[in-house]
């Protein structure tokens, strides 16, 4: 049997873990009528409980925040009372979950915006890339460039999702600052060509991140507060000409106020960990709580890193989703199971909750 830190309990701001594997935000699709998550997705989660900590799936703060078909929200009372189904389900087990609040900005489409609006983005740059909606996946469309005086009233969306989430039960939330969405788009200047306080210089890229950030955080606690960021990830046709300079002033700032962890995708999303130079020991440097690493980590390179200080936690994605129990097989050695590519956005039970534990296979 394995043993290290990887399977050791731990302290992560006002929670304890029982052990040090996270699983990472994974986008399924399945939310039901009014973007409600409910008896399924409570039973997925539920399912996976063993993580040391469970971040769900990106869940929008707002209508306007949505940039893909069936994605949850928690703007709304159902919303809340579907997600305290999946809080319960995780808990009854032991587990810990934190709920991860979403605004994509202009990785959207018309059908899914308030009266088929444009999405919103720092500037009216449209993203080379896709969205899934009306079952298929779509050019986004055009963005228009939010009004500074709109700002505020996205700073408040957060901070009410974030309240909202604590009353649907939730350990914390994560603020999703990575991924090409919206608090990205504000922090690289190849999506944000802005001339006001929200844009041009290092500080002002990351104005909007910081002042969501210290929303949540006032709202909720910092020590339930934790945040995701990507510094050097292509995803969704961001890009950056000073990353290093960037995410060393962020992380100044969000150590600055306290917060429990970042949890830092380390290369590209999903892809190779080299996509571009960057030294994430210089976030770890800069940030004196908790150092989620993520991105194409393997048992062996998870306990090295442990074992050399270079992060606290370490986030598995992928590996969830056809593992429920993807920690009890990291600890015995037990092979892992392969994902359906066909099922994982949308659909029902096949590919979701229908994955068996190794125990169950070997019995058969």
């Amino acid at each position: 049997m394995t043993s290290n830190t990887l399977f050791e309990p731990y302290a992560l701001g006002a929670i304890t873990l029982s052990n040090r594997i996270v699983m990472a935000p994974l986008t399924r699709n399945r939310a039901g009528e009014g973007f409600v998550p409910g008896d399924l997705n409570a039973e997925y989660y539920g399912q996976r409980a063993s993580a040391g900590l469970i971040i769900t799936e990106a869940s929008q703060i707002s209508q306007q925040g949505q940039g893909y078909q069936d994605t949850p929200g928690i703007y709304t009372q159902a919303q809340i009372d579907g997600w305290r189904k999946i809080t319960a389900a995780v808990h009854e087990k032991g587990g810990r979950i934190v709920l991860q609040l979403w605004h994509v900005g202009r990785i959207s489409h018309v059908d899914l915006q308030p009266n088929g609006g444009q999405p919103v983005a720092p500037s009216a740059i449209r993203a080379g890339t896709k969205t899934f909606v009306n079952n298929g996946f779509v050019d986004v469309s055009e963005p228009r460039a939010l009004e500074i005086d709109e700002l505020a009233g996205i700073v408040n969306d957060f901070r009410q999702a974030a309240a909202n989430a604590i009353e649907a039960g939730f350990d914390g939330v994560e603020v999703h600052g990575a991924n090409g969405y919206l608090l990205e788009q504000f922090a690289k200047d190849g999506a944000n060509v802005r001339t006001d306080a929200y844009g041009g210089s290092v500080e002002n890229r990351a104005r909007l991140m910081l002042e969501v950030t210290a929303a949540v955080a006032k709202e909720i606690g910092a020590e339930r507060t934790g945040i995701r960021i990507s510094p050097v990830s292509p995803a969704n046709g961001i890009s950056c000409s000073d990353p290093q300079a960037q995410y060393d002033y962020i992380v100044d700032h969000l150590n600055a106020l306290g917060i429990a962890y970042i949890h830092v995708v380390e290369g590209a999303t999903g892809g190779p960990r080299d996509v571009a130079p960057f030294d994430y020991g210089s976030l770890r440097r800069r940030f004196s709580k908790t150092y989620i690493a993520n991105n194409g980590y393997s048992l062996d390179l998870a306990t090295s890193h442990l074992a050399d200080g270079k992060a606290d936690l370490i986030a598995f994605g992928r590996p969830f989703i056809a593992n429920p129990d993807l920690v009890e097989r990291l600890q015995t050695g037990a092979p892992l199971a392969e994902i359906n590519p066909a099922t994982l956005y949308g659909g029902g039970a096949a590919g979701y909750t229908d994955y068996p534990r190794f125990n169950d296979t070997a019995a058969n």
